[in-house]
């Protein structure tokens, strides 16, 4: 008999409390005496929409940032045996010049029979790089322009409960690649794939991919592991301009501290991504901020190191600040290092920490608004997203 969902156990792992839970929705609904919908005995919602304007300090890159996040919860079988899938879009406008639409998915197929994942984004993206290796100086970078797209598209097949195997494309077009200033790209790096002024660096490539994942909503994850490991190899069959192969491994471990009553969780985090081969071009090498879902690196500038092999950690504390789950607060570390370029060798690690609030905006899907204070030696930042880092 073909299996159709999770074990029962699973379910009861989920802290329960009697105190009812409130969000952002609901406090609207006081303030301004808006009643609710009535929703019969068998009716079951399955869809949840999250929607955030905002004008904030962009952390990552310095100056103002206009951009709205709208986080899609939705579920395609019974929520008994199917997880929460999810659709993020944020287009996102900096005042410096930086712009772009990226569309982010999981979907899961009925019964968790299949998990497919896409990344699509259009950017424009002047930014800072640092070279090389982590022992640059934090005032020795260099602006660089491009056009970016990127299209990656994976489908996993349930091999047995919880685990995943499948395979995916994955194109990455980095266009009207610009210096600025009579210093290039290449001469700075001293690094020769991918850095030629007014040209372009394509790489298209085969994913091979395993998952692992316990978690039975990923905007809000309660205790549970993740694991996911991604092998890349880009041929010029399929027009990738050199032939170059990397690996990304990502771990995540959620240990609640209490069975029932209030968040109170601690999150582990870690991945290791490497290139495996010569001729990756400079902007798909390993750089913090970068990894799949662009959320490491709280506390520094998004690019800050960049290398052949990059190694990070971060940890989390969450709790709920209120029993019903309104309102809530995280403390955070990280740490992480890159290869040097001449010797390959991890042999600087760069530690961040910070506290951040949570806000329930939506307690159907699990939604929180974080705002989150990261300060690492020389910087800060504040970021503001919808849902949880990782």
């Amino acid at each position: 008999m073909a299996q159709t969902g999770r074990p029962k156990a699973d379910t009861a792992r989920r802290p329960t409390d009697t105190i009812p839970q409130r969000d952002l929705i609901d406090v609207f609904r006081s303030v301004f005496n808006v009643k609710p919908r009535k929703v019969s005995v068998t009716e079951k919602k399955k869809f949840y929409f999250s929607f955030l304007p905002i004008s904030t300090s962009d952390g990552r890159s310095g100056g103002r940032a206009l951009f709205t996040s709208t986080t899609a919860g939705f579920y395609l079988g019974d929520q008994k045996t199917t997880n929460l899938s999810t659709v993020v879009f944020t287009p996102y406008f900096n005042l410096k010049g930086r712009y772009g639409l990226p569309i982010r998915s999981s979907v899961w197929l009925k019964d968790n029979q299949w998990n497919v994942i896409g990344d699509i984004r259009l950017l424009v993206y002047p930014q800072y790089t640092w070279g090389l290796g982590g022992n640059m100086n934090n005032h020795d970078k260099f602006l660089v322009d491009y056009n970016y797209i990127r299209l990656y598209q994976t489908v996993l097949k349930r091999i047995k409960p919880y685990f995943y195997a499948g395979v995916g494309y994955n194109l990455d077009y980095y266009a009207d690649i610009d210096s600025q200033g009579e210093q290039t790209l290449r001469d700075f790096t001293k690094y020769k794939y991918g850095t030629a002024t007014g040209q372009d660096a394509f790489s298209s490539g085969a994913t091979l991919n395993l998952l692992y994942d316990t978690r039975r909503n990923s905007i809000d994850p309660l205790p549970g592991v993740y694991a996911n490991v991604s092998y890349r190899f880009n041929t010029k069959v399929l027009g990738s301009h050199t032939n170059w192969q990397s690996l990304y491994i990502d771990l995540r471990k959620y240990v609640s501290l209490t069975n029932s009553g209030p968040k109170n969780v601690l999150a582990f985090w870690t991945y290791y991504w490497t290139s495996l081969t010569p001729g990756t071009p400079y902007l798909n090498l390993p750089s913090l901020g970068w990894e799949p879902y662009q959320r490491s690196g709280r506390g520094f500038q998004q690019n800050r190191y960049r290398g052949q092999r990059l190694a990070y950690f971060e940890t989390e504390y969450r709790r709920d600040i209120t029993r019903n789950g309104l309102l809530g607060f995280v403390l955070f570390a990280n740490v992480n290092s890159v290869t040097e370029p001449d010797t390959y060798k991890f042999t600087y690690w760069h530690p961040a920490g910070g506290t951040g609030l949570r806000f329930k905006f939506n307690k159907k899907s699990g939604t929180n608004i974080s705002l989150d204070y990261g300060v690492s030696r020389n910087y800060s930042s504040i970021n503001l997203n919808l849902g949880e880092t990782f």
